[in-house]
């Protein structure tokens, strides 16, 4: 089974090409390793982090981007059973995030520590999903970055 952990060029164009400006939820959908797969040149390689660990190292930054573009994490929760699909369809945890337009989650990059975050990401997780969901509210439930 092959592993998605970004998006296509093709994909990241027509967002860039998007003249939609109206909010939109972008639904993650994270499956994490057993353990976390960091490069053995990296700090982190010998500590023996969960991927859910290495993961909430990325989503530190992530939250700061996240906030420093007008967005914000709605929801967040673990999923605990696939009830329709298949196993290979399961994930571990959803998190759902708001941004003003996509224009704002494509600037994301920009933000400084945001590239670097990325191994922390990779190291965790094993397979993700991203979702792009029209959005006119924004409810605020749980968000698990937050230092609260």
């Amino acid at each position: 089974m092959t592993a998605h952990h970004y998006p296509t060029d093709e994909v990241l164009g027509a967002l860039a090409a998007s003249t939609d400006d109206t909010p939109v939820v972008m639904v993650n959908l994270n499956r994490y390793r057993d353990r976390a797969e960091y490069p053995a040149d990296t700090p982190e390689a010998g500590l023996g982090l969960s991927g859910r660990e290495a993961y909430l190292r990325y989503g530190i930054v992530a939250h700061a981007a996240i906030t420093s573009v007008g967005g914000r994490i709605l929801w967040a929760a673990d999923a605990n059973e696939v009830v329709i699909g298949c196993e290979h369809d399961r994930y571990d945890e959803i998190i759902a995030v708001w941004y003003p337009n996509r224009a704002a989650f494509l600037t994301l990059a920009a933000h400084p520590g945001y590239p670097e975050s990325h191994v922390h990401r990779d190291a965790g997780v094993e397979q993700a999903m991203l979702l792009a969901v029209d959005a006119e509210a924004e409810p605020v439930l749980r968000n698990p970055f937050d230092p609260v």
